[in-house]
């Protein structure tokens, strides 16, 4: 399953954990497929380098460079602009030249659109919910 993770999914599995990391550890694991781009890893970058800064008590875990060495890069060639926010189109663009299924996000702007096209924009909740299965225990 192809699918773009949101900066906001990322900067809250390294610092907070939750079903956000539960997400990255399946892209680690190589069982999800995330595809991102040098804009994309620059946002997490900058994004996570904030967020040491404000909470440096955190601890970094998993470290970025550990995410972003699992997904698969790719420079979009669309230039699709329906986001409210403007910033957020790089992950429509990502996830469309990528052909994925789904953008993984928290953000208000990317999942008012839910779906573009054949792409549905989730929260991490929903993603579990709707397209993993329940671990059996």
């Amino acid at each position: 399953m192809r699918i773009v993770i949101d900066t906001n999914v990322v900067a809250s599995a390294i610092f907070f954990g939750g079903r956000p990391k539960d997400l990255i550890e399946l892209v680690v694991s190589k069982k999800l497929d995330a595809y991102a781009s040098t804009e994309i890893i620059t946002e997490y970058q900058e994004t996570t380098d904030e967020l040491c800064n404000k909470y440096p008590e955190k601890s970094v875990k998993p470290p970025l460079a550990t995410i972003v060495s699992a997904m698969k890069m790719i420079e979009p060639t669309s230039r699709i602009a329906i986001c409210r926010d403007p910033d957020d189109d790089i992950f429509i663009n990502c996830a469309v030249d990528a052909n994925c299924l789904y953008i993984v996000s928290g953000d208000k702007d990317l999942l008012s659109l839910g779906n573009y096209d054949k792409l549905q924009i989730v929260t991490v909740s929903e993603f579990f919910q709707r397209y993993i299965p329940p671990k059996s225990e």
